[in-house]
């Protein structure tokens, strides 16, 4: 009596194969919901309060948007111009010495700049209270450096450490996505200076 063939029935390397293909899928797919997880929770724990900041991201989300999106706070901040392309942004913190300040990291075709989720007061000349957003823009020609870097104490926090040409100093903290951060940060840099060799 013959026996039928099943039509569904595959070779053992080739389901071997597809499980290997699979597992090595989940497992790089846990690795990045893992340092998302991390970051985020770095993210939150570097405010002066867990619940100040997750209320200051919900409102960078309403704000975005409202306002049409990163690309377009982007232009108005920095007062941009038509060619000048918006190639990424990042939420993380500036070191300051009065503190961290929750911004958005913006990077574009032509600089990097940070502006703050939210005005800041200072005291103005003439004694009185005023409030402004903190900026800082780097174009990329005037960028010597941009290096990852992280705690001896508390390996999870991490930093970008960004020098102008100029010699002045810019610490980054915080990042949701820390990794993209630096990987896109040092592309862009390496690809424009390059590109003024």
């Amino acid at each position: 009596m013959a026996t039928e063939a099943n039509p569904y029935a595959m070779p053992a390397e080739t389901v071997k194969s597809a499980l290997s293909r699979w597992g090595r899928r989940v497992g790089e797919a846990t690795r990045k919901a893992e340092d998302l997880s991390r970051n985020t929770w770095q993210h939150l724990r570097t405010a002066p309060s867990i619940r100040e900041a997750a209320v200051g991201r919900i409102a960078q989300g309403s704000k975005v948007l409202a306002e049409g999106g990163h690309d377009r706070i982007f232009r108005q901040a920095f007062s941009a111009p038509p060619d000048e392309q918006l190639r990424k942004s990042y939420a993380c913190y500036l070191s300051t010495s009065a503190g961290p300040v929750m911004g958005i990291l913006y990077l574009s075709t032509a600089r990097v700049a940070f502006c703050s989720d939210s005005p800041l007061s200072y005291e103005a000349r003439s004694g009185s209270k005023e409030w402004s957003y903190y900026k800082v823009a780097i174009p990329l020609h005037r960028l010597r450096s941009a290096s990852p870097s992280a705690s001896k104490e508390r390996p999870a926090e991490k930093f970008i450490h960004l020098v102008s040409v100029d010699r002045h100093e810019f610490w980054l903290m915080g990042f949701v996505n820390y990794d993209s951060a630096v990987k896109h940060l040092q592309e862009a840099l390496s690809g424009f200076h390059h590109l003024q060799a």
